[in-house]
């Protein structure tokens, strides 16, 4: 098994609850262990600005799946959450990223490991210093490392 990151938001249809929800679905799929999580976080929307603030978080699994599968099993999820597409950066009830995989570097039409932007987002960076300082984030350094240099003004931890 294979630890991995995944990056969990939501902004519609109780954000806090849907994100409960989603860890509790992450834990029961074939295959995957939930290992760990961070705490949820509120953040302004990125992007498409005329939209309520977003819950965030991030959670650590083990799987024996492949990422490809992973991810795929991520993005089904989405669905069985009510997720529709309806343009980039839209609210949305689920949003599940697959982050990082250990041991892995992926670039394909399907999926880029480790993420490609991850490291310039504090609502993903911020979350995971927290729960894991030191995953190391591609040639970017620890997620320790990269969250501390980043302005995280607008992330705030809920208790």
């Amino acid at each position: 098994m294979k630890r991995a990151v995944i990056a969990l938001g939501s902004n519609l249809e109780n954000p806090a609850a849907q994100i409960e929800a989603a860890l509790a679905a992450i834990s029961a799929l074939p295959g995957v262990q939930l290992l760990r999580r961070s705490a949820c976080y509120r953040t302004a929307p990125v992007g498409f600005a005329d939209q309520p603030d977003f819950i965030n978080a991030v959670c650590e699994v083990a799987s024996d799946l492949t990422p490809s599968d992973l991810l795929a099993a991520l993005l089904q999820l989405e669905q069985e959450f009510g997720r529709v597409r309806t343009f980039r950066n839209a609210p949305r009830v689920l949003d599940l990223d697959l982050l990082l995989v250990e041991g892995v570097s992926q670039q394909d039409a399907f999926l880029t490991l480790p993420h490609p932007r991850m490291h310039e987002r504090a609502f993903v960076m911020v979350p995971l210093a927290q729960m894991a300082p030191e995953w190391q984030i591609g040639a970017h350094g620890t997620a320790g490392a990269i969250a501390a240099n980043l302005d995280a003004s607008g992330v705030i931890r809920l208790d």
